[in-house]
């Protein structure tokens, strides 16, 4: 019954070992071209801060709200538009999110103010958590079981494109027409993956209204509450480091403005492989893989200030940087979904705000360390979040994960059990139960 729950409307048998269709994979590609309108829009005044700040009548500082605001928002609306949601058909969900990302680029593009510019990117912020707290629980319903760390890989891809495809071809469009003719252009592509969503996703009906009891729970279990404590750990090493990294490579690596343009683009197309190469053995070897990548992320953080003087040596551990990056994201996604299979939407609302506090906290404390420390104790500062992330990963027993989901079933049963039989405590007396076999669930994982 749990099993069932996770599978949408279009797929009838649980048979793990048959392949997902094509429409089923168009239904993937249709929420992957979504991720990378989501992640476009949201990064895209990166490359456009001047021109809007000059044309709006606001200092550069001021502008980079425009990636503050939506970011907060977002850790706020990932839970709260799913509480909002209830049960409501999930694809129904998924096109209005995408069309709430389409007013939020049309606002932008017309905005007369800075303030009306504000609007448009809140707008943002609410339908980015609501996003990806439905990407990455729905993705498993998409495709057969045995392909959904290919479909996560593929949606995450999104991710990656926009990084280094949609955002530097929106700085171009900047410069050769305007700030605002980006945001249209972005508008467009939220349309095409409006129209996609619509023809190849198919309904995905929601068996449970998620709770704002369903997340307290959640985080009153130890393995839940463990695994958001890592996912902040090592989201919050990253990006307290990676938002100082080009003044590093600029200033103490001395590297060419060119140099670090060629080398960050070499940091995402090597994230890129990552994704897809991590994807085919995540599944089988998930608490090593993640281990491994998180390992990787420590190493080359703690070596960078070590190395600054090395410029081979600095790219190959930017690179290395690169290789862990992309597949933590698909690593991360599988071990939540592991670590809640009672509860996927719960446990996708929570990952999300958790990587948005890390992104919004990591960003802000290493900014402090840069000013009154240096870059180098920065990137030592994410070396030791990293280790504490690693920490948390080994704390887990061999049981609890260890690329299997028996603890997770398990767990699932028995609040299944209990929700059972406090549903009957509850029900009426005249009603005598004669068949009390009839409600019972047979959970095989909880008797190994």
């Amino acid at each position: 019954m749990l099993m069932e729950d996770n599978l949408p409307s279009s797929h009838a048998s649980t048979d793990d070992g048959a392949s997902s269709s094509v429409r089923s994979w168009l239904a993937v590609g249709a929420v992957a071209i979504g991720a990378f309108a989501f992640v476009t829009t949201e990064f895209l005044p990166v490359g456009l801060l001047p021109r809007v700040a000059a044309d709006l009548g606001v200092s550069p500082g001021t502008a980079g709200l425009m990636v503050t605001v939506p970011g907060v928002i977002a850790a706020f609306s990932a839970p709260g538009l799913m509480l909002v949601a209830g049960r409501m058909d999930r694809r129904r969900v998924f096109l209005l999110l995408t069309a709430l990302l389409l007013a939020s680029n049309l606002i932008s593009a017309l905005a007369p103010d800075f303030l009306v510019m504000l609007v448009g990117r809140a707008l943002l912020g609410a339908a980015l958590g609501g996003f990806w707290t439905l990407a990455t629980a729905a993705s498993g319903r998409l495709v057969r079981p045995k392909d959904s760390a290919r479909a996560m890989a593929t949606i995450l891809t999104g991710v990656t494109c926009a990084t280094v495809i949609g955002v530097p071809l929106g700085t171009f469009i900047a410069s050769f027409a305007s700030w605002r003719a980006s945001f249209m252009a972005t508008g467009v592509l939220v349309a095409v993956a409006l129209v996609a969503q619509f023809f190849f996703v198919p309904s995905l009906p929601s068996n449970a209204a998620l709770r704002l009891h369903d997340l307290t729970t959640l985080l009153r279990r130890s393995h839940p509450r463990k695994s958001m404590l890592m996912v902040a750990l090592v989201f919050g090493a990253h990006f307290s480091s990676y938002t100082y990294i080009t003044p590093f490579l600029l200033r103490n690596a001395n590297l060419g403005m060119p140099t670090i343009t060629w080398l960050l683009l070499g940091f995402g197309m090597i994230g890129f492989i990552s994704n897809f190469v991590v994807s085919s053995t995540v599944t089988r070897n998930l608490k090593v893989s993640l281990g491994a990548m998180v390992s990787l992320l420590m190493i080359a953080l703690v070596s960078l200030p070590l190395m600054q003087h090395s410029p081979v040596g600095v790219a190959a551990l930017v690179l290395a940087w690169g290789v862990s990056f992309g597949a933590l994201p698909l690593c991360f996604s599988i071990w939540i979904q592991r670590a809640t299979p009672d509860s996927p939407e719960a446990g996708s609302a929570l990952f999300v705000s958790i990587i948005q506090v890390a992104i919004a906290l990591g960003s802000l404390v290493g900014g402090v360390v840069v000013d009154h420390v240096g870059i180098a104790a920065d990137l030592l500062l994410g070396s030791v979040l990293a280790l504490l992330g690693l920490g948390a990963l080994l704390s887990f027993g061999r049981g609890e994960q260890g690329g299997r989901v028996a603890t997770g079933v398990a767990e699932s049963g028995r609040h299944a059990l209990d929700k059972l039989a406090t549903e009957h405590a509850t029900q009426p007396a005249k009603t005598p139960v004669s068949e009390p076999a009839a409600t019972t669930v047979v959970c095989p994982a909880c008797t190994d």
